[in-house]
């Protein structure tokens, strides 16, 4: 943290060289094992199909996802995430070091896909949060990233195959 190349804003603030607390004097640490285990213990909610995705359009997204858009390449079911090293640099993925270059080893981690309707839908959070997809956010809809990747790795998808991989995104359960 103290990195003023990597960590500017960090270093400026001195974030590196917090005071330490005692540990009798500390008041929250003891909490927190209870307050994980509570927040894992609230069940996701579960995409609705005809409500929260188009059922047809979700299978044939399904096919896509394994197939010719080669998202399974990385984000593989049913984990929807990348097995051992899931780590990519901006280049692999195409965009910018920003938040890469925050993090100690430069990369970008392969997300998760489950649950994506929470985002989707805007569900527990501001109105503002909505959406916010990718590694770092950068992306207001599942279709911006869609897109993203469509132009980034010339997968040639189809208006129809966008939407349908959108609703397949879309229907990914939580609790896999």
């Amino acid at each position: 943290m103290n990195n003023a190349a990597q960590f500017p804003i960090a270093a400026a603030n001195g974030f590196g060289d917090l005071p330490h607390i005692d540990p009798d004097d500390d008041l929250i640490t003891k909490f927190l094992p209870a307050l994980h285990f509570y927040q894992l213990a609230i069940p996701a909610p579960k995409p609705q199909p005809g409500v929260d995705f188009d059922e047809e359009g979700a299978e044939r997204g399904d096919t896509l996802f394994s197939g010719k858009a080669g998202c399974n390449n990385c984000h593989v079911e049913p984990l929807w995430t990348e097995p051992g090293w899931n780590l990519h640099t901006p280049g692999e993925i195409g965009i910018d070091s920003f938040q890469a270059d925050r993090a100690p080893d430069h990369v970008y981690k392969t997300m998760n896909l489950a649950g994506l309707v929470v985002r989707e839908n805007g569900l527990f959070m501001k109105p503002s949060n909505k959406g916010r997809f990718y590694h770092d956010g950068r992306f207001a809809t599942l279709l911006d990233v869609v897109n993203h990747y469509n132009t980034r790795f010339s997968l040639a998808l189809t208006a129809q195959e966008k939407h349908d991989l959108v609703e397949y995104l879309k229907s990914l359960p939580s609790d896999e």
